[in-house]
């Protein structure tokens, strides 16, 4: 066997255990029926796992069904629609868990592959490889998702909540969109924000976060570029978008601004930035250290909270 093959298969026997089916159960005229599905994936010995927003959203109860066939009710610990991640929690024993990775250290073109239900054919998997990092991706209800992985690994309906998972079988990223009408363009949620949201999720059932209304792509910097100006980042976040009236359009952030600081600290990746923007810097001002061109530029900014 090839050796390609070989690392995808040892990946999915490590974590496709852990992968599980879910269904969200909605009220009607007939009852209490199946309103749709999803996947999702345990990451903790007493039943806390990961899954979108949107596939639990409108559910009067869901169900979660493992590999090895038992089925078990389950109760949303909380969700985020802002990042498009829930958490829920099942009453169950011997569970296997996944492993984490760390999205801090992926490159673009490296393997990945995804594990999920689309279309109702469980533990499905497919391969492909990291397209960009660092992506702003603007969800079905409006809101802006950043720090997203794109992937050209297929996705179908039913895969949302599932894990990406490198060659070392760690998850990276949740999946959770694709782009209809695009091919091999499909998207998910960088594993060390998840964690950070889990946390807030299982301790208050919501996440409250800083704002500043960019979206982004993360970008190497090329060594002219750093030496021009003296940074020590590799790495910095092309601003492909502002906001219209959001605190970055009011503190003069421009399309094609490379963001290379925030609050006296070095921003390299989108995960390093949205760890930054949390709950204290809220109404707080802080000062926005961007590359404009031959140009560096201090500017000051003072976020909103999410959602306002």
């Amino acid at each position: 066997m090839d050796t390609y093959s070989q690392v995808i298969i040892e990946a999915v026997e490590k974590v496709s255990p852990a992968v599980v089916k879910i269904e969200r159960l909605e009220r009607s005229s007939r009852g209490e029926v199946v309103g749709g599905s999803g996947s999702g994936f345990i990451f903790s010995s007493d039943g806390y796992l990961f899954t979108n927003s949107h596939v639990v959203k409108g559910a009067t109860h869901l169900k979660v069904m493992l590999q090895d066939g038992r089925t078990y009710p389950a109760y949303l610990a909380g969700q985020d629609a802002a990042t498009d991640l829930a958490v829920l929690k099942i009453e169950a024993g011997e569970l296997t868990t996944v492993p984490f990775g760390d999205a801090d250290e992926l490159r673009i073109g490296q393997l990945v592959i995804a594990i999920g239900n689309p279309l109702g054919f469980q533990h499905t998997v497919t391969a492909g490889v990291i397209s960009a990092l660092g992506r702003s991706l603007r969800g079905a209800d409006g809101l802006m998702m950043d720090s997203m992985i794109q992937t050209d690994a297929a996705l179908n309906p039913g895969n949302s909540g599932g894990p990406l998972i490198n060659g070392d079988g760690a998850v990276i990223g949740v999946n959770t969109a694709i782009i209809n009408g695009a091919q091999g363009l499909c998207f998910a949620i960088s594993i060390n924000t998840a964690k950070s949201i889990a946390n807030q999720l299982i301790r208050f059932g919501k996440v409250k976060r800083a704002y500043i209304g960019v979206a982004m792509q993360q970008v190497d910097l090329v060594p002219r570029l750093r030496a021009m100006h003296e940074v020590k980042n590799r790495q910095g976040l092309f601003v492909t978008q502002v906001e219209r009236s959001s605190p970055a359009a009011k503190a003069g952030v421009m399309d094609g601004d490379i963001i290379v600081g925030f609050a006296d600290q070095l921003v390299e990746t989108a995960d390093q930035f949205f760890k930054m923007l949390t709950e204290e810097k809220i109404g707080q001002w802080q000062f926005l250290k961007v590359i404009r061109g031959n140009e560096m530029k201090e500017l000051r900014i003072t976020p909103v909270e999410k959602g306002d």
